[in-house]
């Protein structure tokens, strides 16, 4: 885990925040304003810390399994499978930056795919031995939400597969204005 913090570190880019309109898919809500950070340093993101009844509150039926239970949605159901737009993908519990739109790619394995996170910070990594197989767990870094898996057999130039679950994403398009 030391390990990880410093490389965190190392690798953490600098914050570089633009003004864009995230959508939420489930609940068609526009949150106006939102800074949306292509990466904040380990140092710089707080934890939210939140009871079951206060999730289950702010959460869908199905955000909540699949952020706060550890679920997964169906394969090819997802609603930013298809995606092709320009944006960054946030998580849907606390809208941190976790991915960019130039690093997600078609995988083939009905869930949407990225071969890089916007930062090391941004998405955690954990083992999971569920299931009867040793995987590793990615979690939002803020929230400790439920993502995906990520997997060794990704394009170049990481070689990784972050199969994420759509319902644990929200979508801001690049040049999102604010019609407020």
């Amino acid at each position: 885990m030391r390990v990880l913090i410093i490389l965190s570190l190392i690798f953490s880019f600098a914050c570089n925040q633009t003004q864009q309109q995230v959508v939420s898919k489930e609940k068609g809500e526009a949150y106006s304003s939102v800074k949306v950070a292509s990466s904040i340093s380990l140092d710089s993101i707080p934890k939210i810390m939140k009871s079951e009844a206060e999730w289950k509150a702010e959460l869908t039926e199905e955000e909540f399994y699949i952020l706060r239970q550890k679920g997964t949605e169906r394969s090819f159901t997802g609603d930013l499978l298809s995606n092709k737009e320009e944006g960054t993908y946030v998580c849907a519990g606390c809208d941190l930056p976790l991915f960019e739109s130039g690093t997600k790619f078609k995988s083939g394995t009905g869930w949407p795919s990225f071969w890089e996170p916007v930062g090391s910070a941004n998405v955690l990594e954990d083992a999971d031995t569920s299931h009867g197989m040793r995987r590793v767990e990615v979690l939002c870094g803020r929230c400790d939400g439920h993502l995906g898996h990520v997997f060794d057999d990704g394009p170049k130039p990481t070689g990784l597969r972050y199969c994420i679950n759509s319902v644990s994403l929200d979508f801001v398009k690049k040049g999102a204005e604010d019609k407020e």
